[in-house]
């Protein structure tokens, strides 16, 4: 046997507990054949040898929660996610108005909700700019939205139309929508009238976010919330040799009309698997259990400590979840539920012991997703139910985010206990890290130092916030390694670096365990491979 492929001259941490770090690796058609001084023997003349520079190999990131189509297509409006004041918001959506005359709607996503105070947004200002065609625009949650009236008047929202299902129109004090719209079921008829790019528009703005992941060391996503007519978009962007990632998709499932819905799943997921030649699939159903802190619409087990009268929304009963999740277990998909508020993350954990019950063991890996405040009741559930609860380590700063919508809404008792990465991990439960992109940033390396030092950009606070639930660099990395594999049932295949497993790897400038926690994020990625071929 001889090597393709030879990576020497740096630091190769494996993430294998066997034999952590070594010196060299082999790569023979896509997959690592030898280490150390056994890869060295198989070097011949046709080998090509990749010189590490003196930083880092690692195996490559998976992204365990992230939105490439709906992030990669909504960066092409407005360029609002920048923007760090309303004023500055108003002004791209002039500007891209008058450079784009001919489009029927103007559109831009993940501006920071925290612009306005409260996180209410006025359709009048919007409507300075652009009076005669519609306006919306999606905070970087995408859990809500700031139309400007005429968007507004299209969807037929006045003071007359009845508070919808599942969201809220906010309203000014005569009754008529003030232009901020929260959650699904008031976005929902709006999203309904924005025309959709053609197809090629779209394969093209999914292609170009799976060579930006690429970029950041990612090789494995999980498409965390999948629309029935995106699944041809997905279809259509594997062909070929056009994704520098694999992508399992999580089709979206809601609660109204769910259960004639079951039969569509099954036949996409057959779809998908039929023309994904290994490379897509679609194993995972998602739900949204609840809303987010921020808008006030995630699900609490005590009222908001700014609003007593609310506990939030849940998106769905207990016991409607139950029977929803004990379906699609039932038909062998893997559950991918979001859940933000204590109440939420109850409910879907109700959810997957019900379908555990009704269902009988096997391995299901249930997924709850960001899970932002858990009862202290419910921590050992996760571990005792087998569910991968999913961070997105970015969250999990003091930022203003945090600061100025999150803990005026929580208080101090709840807001100490948030995002208890360690407290998971110590009780034995499984953690898988995610990007949830465009919400936050998509590269790993920022997400490391956050998990690690709790702590901004910017170095505070001193100490971290909530230091206690800090993980060590090694945790950190095999979250976004190890722990999306076992997410991705592909443990066997990536996930760590050992022989006869996929070269599914990332190269580094410099060895992350030689660098400051909180410089983690200034570290270069050199190069990324995907089965051994190089996507970056």
């Amino acid at each position: 046997m001889r090597a393709d492929t030879l990576f020497t001259g740096g630091r190769i941490h494996t993430g294998d507990p066997a034999r952590p770090v070594t010196d060299a690796l082999a790569v023979t058609a896509g997959r690592i054949t030898a280490l150390g001084v056994a890869a060295h023997a198989l070097r011949d003349e046709r080998t090509e040898t990749v010189d590490l520079a003196g930083g880092a190999l690692l195996p490559s990131w998976g992204d365990g929660h992230v939105h490439p189509l709906i992030g990669g297509l909504g960066l092409r409006g407005v360029p609002v996610r920048d923007c760090t004041s309303l004023a500055g918001v108003v002004e791209a959506v002039r500007v891209w108005a008058e450079e784009h005359p001919e489009a029927e709607w103007i559109t831009g996503d993940a501006f920071d909700p925290w612009l306005a105070e409260g996180g209410l947004f006025d359709a009048a200002l919007l409507d300075a700019v652009v009076p005669d065609r519609p306006v919306l625009l999606r905070t970087m949650d995408h859990h809500t939205g700031w139309a400007n009236s005429e968007a507004l008047r299209r969807a037929g929202y006045t003071a007359d139309t009845p508070e919808p299902a599942h969201g809220e129109i906010v309203r000014r004090a005569d009754g008529s929508p003030l232009g901020t719209l929260r959650e699904f079921g008031a976005l929902n008829p709006v999203l309904a009238l924005v025309p959709l790019p053609a197809l090629a528009e779209q394969v093209d703005a999914l292609r170009a976010t799976a060579r930006v992941l690429a970029s950041a060391g990612v090789t494995w996503i999980q498409d965390a919330w999948v629309e029935p007519a995106q699944v041809d978009t997905w279809i259509a962007a594997v062909a070929g040799d056009g994704l520098a990632v694999r992508a399992n998709l999580a089709l979206l499932l809601e609660p109204d009309g769910w259960r004639e819905r079951l039969p569509r799943l099954a036949a996409d997921r057959e779809r998908v698997e039929a023309a994904g030649g290994g490379r897509l699939t679609a194993r995972a159903v998602k739900f949204f259990a609840d809303g987010v802190v921020e808008s006030g619409t995630a699900a609490l087990l005590e009222p908001y400590s700014d609003c007593p009268h609310s506990h939030g929304s849940a998106n769905w009963t207990g016991a409607e979840l139950a029977e929803a999740v004990t379906a699609v277990d039932a038909l062998g998909f893997q559950p991918h539920i979001h859940a933000i508020g204590d109440h939420g993350v109850r409910i879907a954990l109700d959810a997957v012991e019900a379908a555990a019950r009704r269902n009988g063991p096997r391995a299901r890996r249930p997924v709850i997703a960001h899970v932002q405040l858990v009862d202290p009741a419910d921590l050992p559930r996760f571990a005792e139910l087998g569910v991968i609860a999913n961070f997105e380590p970015l969250w999990a700063q003091s930022d203003p985010l945090m600061t100025e919508l999150t803990l005026p809404r929580i208080g101090p008792e709840r807001g100490a206990r948030q995002y208890q990465i360690a407290a998971l991990l110590r009780s034995g439960a499984r953690v898988s890290f995610g990007s949830d992109w465009p919400v936050t940033r998509y590269e790993p390396l920022a997400g490391l130092a956050t998990a690690v030092t709790r702590q901004t950009p910017e170095g505070l606070p001193e100490g971290g916030w909530l230091p206690e639930e800090r993980i060590g660099l090694d945790e950190a990395l095999a979250a976004y390694s190890a722990g999306v594999a076992h997410q991705a049932f592909e443990e066997d295949a990536w996930g760590v670096l050992r022989v006869g497993l996929r070269a599914d790897l990332v190269h580094l400038a410099a060895d992350p365990y030689a660098v400051p926690a909180g410089e983690l994020a200034g570290v270069a990625v050199l190069g990324t491979w995907l089965g051994g071929r190089r996507t970056h």
